[in-house]
């Protein structure tokens, strides 16, 4: 088998065209795989300075193309968005099986299906008028969030636990209606699914090195992903059956709790029915995308919110200057509305520089040719994984300033325009790939941020020297170490806490 694989890769590199991007010449079979450093998003920016903004690597059999700089992004992302726009043969085994095979929107590659799921998508969820219509149930989890911190009396609160409890809490209600409210169980096991889902994705698998190899699975993940599967089948499968019964009765359901709008399961379920539908939706299509959305909309962004709060807490006259915004806009008399965040320019330049720094996604989710083509004077080969290191493009000081410093004011005065158009600020990413979320996830990032800015004051643990401000790698770049701090009331009311 091993002799085949090295001829097969032989045969490969001879019939690409020659003018490759360079790279670092890796050893015979096994390319740069042993030279793998688990912190991709520094290793890849380290062999961009070594080889250039685009350059190329073997992983085993699978070649790999950095992409580390605005102008490079903008060719891939802008100029031949179509040509870059699938995922699918870029994903690693472990993305494939949690999207139950490429049935969602994140995975799938591009053509009908994605288009009939994404225009689904947006209608339902993203668009101008269901944001708003949704408006009620982001303000009900955002209190409830600020309620549960109060209630622990001052004591040791876990930032990425409260904030994820509050997007899993708001994502259930919108995708199905329910929260909860039964008791955190289903909190914990989402959570817990997550952070697994999010390491083993991330984790270096000898199957995506060496497809050939797939089907012996040596290092167990797939088997493992199969075992979460399996977990997470047993909470949808319930949910879903109950509303087809629902729906098959004439009962319909799904109110969602968002003023009559309905819940996105009530629409998926309806399009599954639809039996003039010109792309086949199924239950499997249905649990796929509904992962989509609680990964998007969880882990994202309570890691998002986790870094902002460390930013603040690193520097007290950050966190000094977003209060008094805070007590500017608001006051200490009442809450923190979507109303008030259009008026917060300081904390939402914070909220920028936190997306620069600490990207959620910081080589976003790989893309693939559909055919051989040429960026920056390089050929690409169909088919090739094309990783943008976001992280690299929004530290690169030809485009930043001091860009290893937390400096919110960059993005004050036009700053975020600018990076917008030079594509040197893209944390969701670009091109009809991009975040459809982008909206969405701005406006609960910032009401979530607000009110734990306006409603408490912060201090770190007792015998804590300082923030550790140090990452780790994984499809999503967490803290390596959780944020703990100390909340205590800063309003004028325990009303407004209730």
């Amino acid at each position: 088998m091993i002799t085949a694989l090295h001829l097969r890769h032989k045969i490969r590199k001879k019939t690409v065209p020659e003018k490759l991007p360079p790279g670092p010449r890796g050893l015979p079979l096994v390319g740069s795989l042993p030279f793998l450093n688990p912190e991709l998003h520094r290793w890849f920016t380290e062999l961009a300075g070594a080889y250039g903004p685009v350059a190329m690597l073997y992983l085993g059999t699978k070649p790999c193309v950095l992409i580390s700089s605005s102008s490079a992004a903008s060719e891939v992302l802008r100029d031949q968005d179509a040509v870059f726009a699938n995922h699918d043969k870029a994903a690693p085994v472990v993305a494939r099986m949690a999207s139950y095979g490429g049935a969602d929107m994140l995975w799938t590659a591009y053509g009908a299906h994605w288009r009939m799921v994404r225009k689904v998508t947006v209608r339902e969820m993203m668009s101008p008028r269901s944001i708003e219509a949704l408006g009620g149930l982001r303000r009900r989890e955002v209190r409830r969030m600020v309620a549960d911190v109060h209630g622990r009396g001052g004591e040791e609160v876990e930032v990425r636990q409260v904030t994820f409890d509050a997007a899993l809490n708001y994502m259930m209600s919108v995708v199905w209606g329910g929260g909860l409210e039964e008791g955190k169980g289903t909190g914990r096991e989402f959570r817990q699914l997550t952070d697994a889902f999010t390491e083993l994705v991330g984790k270096p698998n000898v199957s995506d090195f060496f497809p050939a190899m797939a089907k012996h699975d040596v290092q167990g993940v797939e088997r493992r992903m199969r075992e979460l599967m399996a977990w997470l089948d047993r909470i949808f499968d319930p949910i879903i059956s109950e509303r087809m019964r629902e729906i098959r009765e004439g009962g319909g359901g799904g109110g969602g709790g968002g003023g009559g709008h309905r819940d996105f399961l009530q629409v998926m379920v309806e399009l599954k029915e639809k039996e003039d539908s010109e792309e086949p939706f199924t239950i499997i299509n249905i649990k796929a995308l509904i992962m989509d959305l609680f990964g998007g909309g969880t882990d994202t962004t309570s890691t998002t919110l986790e870094w902002a709060m460390a930013e603040l807490l690193n520097d007290d006259t950050l966190m000094k200057a977003a209060q008094e915004e805070l007590d500017s806009v608001v006051g200490k008399d009442t809450t923190v509305e979507e109303c008030h965040l259009p008026k917060l320019e300081y904390l939402q330049a914070v909220m920028k520089e936190v997306m620069r720094l600490h990207p959620a996604l910081p080589l976003l989710v790989p893309h693939s040719p559909s055919q051989t083509s040429e960026v920056s004077g390089y050929t690409i080969p169909k088919d090739t994984a094309v990783f943008i290191n976001v992280w690299a493009i929004q530290r690169d000081p030809r485009n930043w300033e001091n860009p290893s410093e937390f400096r919110p004011e960059r993005f004050l005065g036009g700053g975020a325009r600018k990076s917008d158009k030079e594509l040197s600020f893209l944390p969701f990413g670009a091109g009809r790939r991009g975040c459809v979320a982008k909206t969405l996830a701005e406006r609960m990032l910032m009401h979530m941020l607000a009110s734990l800015v306006h409603s408490f004051e912060w201090e770190l643990p007792q015998g804590t020297s300082g923030v550790v401000l140090t990452d780790k790698y994984g499809l999503v770049l967490k803290m390596a170490k959780p944020l703990v701090a100390i909340p205590k009331p800063r309003l004028s009311s325990k009303t407004l806490y209730q």
